[in-house]
This record gives C-alpha cells, structure tokens and sequence, in this order.
C-alpha cells in the first residue's frame, strides 16, 4: 500500500487545516487509518485513527474534541481535519495503514506509512 500525504502547512493558532491521505489500495476498506505525529526531538505520537469501516474512531487527549478523522472509501482517501490549531501542534504528520479493520494506537501496529507532510502552528 502506498500512501501520500498532503494538507500541512503554516497556520496561526486557532486556524484550522484538512490533511489527506490518499492510499493505493483498492481493497481500502479492509485497512484501518490512523495519523500520527512527530515533533522535532520527539518521539512519534498517535493522534487519531479510524476503522476499516469508519464506524469507529480514537483520538489522543491531546487532540479530542477538536481534531476529526475520517475516511472516503470511494475516494481510498482518509482526512484529519484539525481546528482550534495550537502551536504545540506543530509537527509532521503521517498517516498510516494497518492490515486490519480494527485501530491500534501504537506506531508499531501499522504496516504502511506516507512520506509525512509539515503543519507549522505559529503564535
């Protein structure tokens, strides 16, 4: 599977942005999503992730209520649209794939990932 990422960028606090991950593969219902995060010096966090379905989703404490995944079969593309952005968001972000309906929250649960995509939260 192969996955590309898109949507960062640079953006005040409060302001929001949409990420997209567009996958290759055509059985892309039979794959979970979940987006992940790297801050410079960090280690890699989870953020959300979405079922092969997408009836079912989970969110980091840090981002509930205020980041939404979810996910276009029709289109292979699953979206994490962010508002009420803050600077601590500031970040690559990766979304990945895991062979399997259900979520996992860890990095080493997914077995694809895209090449990440910048989001830069200014003050």
């Amino acid at each position: 599977v192969q996955l590309q990422a898109s949507g960062g960028g640079l953006v005040q606090a409060g302001r929001s942005l949409r990420l997209s991950c567009a996958a290759s593969e055509r059985t892309f219902s039979r794959y979970a999503m979940g987006w992940f995060r790297q801050a410079p010096g960090k280690e890699r966090e989870f953020a959300a992730a979405i079922s092969g379905s997408g009836g079912y989703t989970s969110y980091a404490d840090s981002v509930k209520g205020r980041f939404t995944v979810s996910r276009d079969i029709a289109k292979n593309t699953v979206y994490l649209q962010m508002n009420s952005l803050r600077p601590e968001d500031t970040a690559v972000y990766y979304c990945a794939a895991r062979a399997g309906v259900t979520t996992r929250i860890i990095p080493t649960g997914y077995d694809f990932w895209g090449q990440g995509t910048q989001v830069t939260v200014s003050s």
